[in-house]
């Protein structure tokens, strides 16, 4: 059902009336029900097509007679994303927070998201977002510097990679005060982004501190820009540049189990589909996976949704999953199909098969600002009691 906020008529009646409605900031956020808020998002300017992008995806419509362009929705009032507004046929992300250009954050909202460019990866780019955090969106405990929490240690190496042919580089974690030697070790994807906006490592640091999990070591891999799509999900040069390279390395320098399971792999969007295909081939190395919006549509040889048909078709393993996913990823994917739907089907497809699972739905999109809260949920539910 269309919803339109009574702002919006005072807008066309008195389009000079701007500056008084947009003087706290956009987007309007207003009460709508007990568990939904009446979102406007609203910009001022010259353009054939405006549309909201990344978190909430919608075309913005013009008043006419004016410059002004509106959209109005209601979202549950728990709900955190991410978002900028894009004008004309521009795909492009914002690369600064100006709030101008063909893409940029929204320039009514003062909070944004920084995603900082991996420095050694010359493919990649930085860019921003606004942050929208509606009344009841849930609190984010494990984040920040906490007095008494000391972090851990990090340490770049370079792997010479004969999985890849080529040059990969991982970052070493260390948990402080405890040795290294026999702890299991985390995994996460998507390295630098894991650490730098994800915050996996005072995540971690975090948790341990407070007794919530034990120590453990973490690996963050990073994989290029120009060859991720390649390199990170269901492909065997993944799971090989792990068992062959990564964690023989681990083992080495702090005795990383392995066998028993206590290893776990994480990621993110692609990287959480690699995650889950990385325990399932590997469970003698990974005893759980965490896979944030994982990308289960994706398929070799154009076969969509084969990692959640290998479910059926491979004996179970000893893995346990978190899977989660947001309620507004129901844009289809590549393929036509949306996240939502994939994520659903392949957590069917593990209870199915008997597999642990631990899933969980948010209200927002296909962002880090819901996994990087989700995280320590995803970790506590594998890890405890292993």
């Amino acid at each position: 059902m269309a919803v339109e906020s009574s702002v919006i008529a005072h807008l066309a009646a008195e389009p000079d009336a701007w500056k008084e409605i947009t003087a706290a900031g956009t987007p309007l956020v207003e009460p709508w029900s007990d568990d939904e808020c009446l979102v406007t998002f609203l910009w001022r300017g010259e353009a054939s097509r405006t549309r909201v992008c990344w978190g909430v995806w919608d075309e913005l419509a013009r008043l006419p007679g004016t410059d002004i362009w509106y959209l109005c929705r209601t979202m549950p009032a728990s709900t955190r994303t991410v978002y900028y507004l894009a004008h004309d046929d521009e795909g492009t992300m914002p690369r600064d927070r100006s709030g101008s250009g063909a893409g940029h954050v929204d320039p009514g909202n003062p909070r944004h998201v920084r995603f900082p460019a991996d420095p050694a990866d010359p493919g990649d780019h930085e860019v921003w977002a606004s942050l929208l955090e509606l009344p009841q969106a849930p609190a984010e405990p494990w984040l920040g510097s906490r007095p008494g929490v000391t972090p851990g240690t990090r340490e770049t190496v370079t792997i010479d990679s004969t999985a890849f042919g080529g040059e990969r580089q991982i970052v070493l974690h260390r948990p402080a005060g405890v040795p290294a030697s026999g702890l299991p070790t985390l995994v996460v994807f998507d390295g630098y982004n894991a650490r730098e906006v994800l915050r996996v490592p005072e995540t971690v640091d975090n948790l341990v501190a407070a007794g919530r999990i034990p120590p453990l070591t973490a690996i963050f891999v990073h994989l290029p820009e120009a060859s991720r799509d390649d390199e990170l999900g269901a492909v065997p040069a993944l799971r090989d540049f792990l068992a062959r390279e990564v964690m023989p390395l681990a083992r080495t320098r702090w005795g990383t189990p392995a066998t028993g399971g206590r290893n776990i792999v994480a990621g993110v969007s692609r990287g959480g589909l690699a995650a889950a295909y990385v325990a399932l081939e590997l469970p003698e190395l990974f005893g759980s996976a965490i896979c944030h919006s994982g990308s289960f549509w994706w398929g070799p040889d154009d076969e969509p949704e084969w990692l959640t048909r290998q479910v059926a078709a491979r004996p179970r393993a000893d893995v346990r999953f978190y899977l989660d996913v947001g309620l507004d990823e129901t844009m289809p994917g590549p393929n036509g199909l949306p996240q939502l739907d994939v994520d659903r089907r392949m957590r069917d497809a593990l209870l199915a098969r008997g597999y642990e699972v631990h899933y969980a739905e948010y209200a927002g999109g296909h962002d880090y600002v819901n996994w990087r809260r989700t995280f320590a949920d995803g970790l506590q539910a594998v890890i405890r009691s292993r």
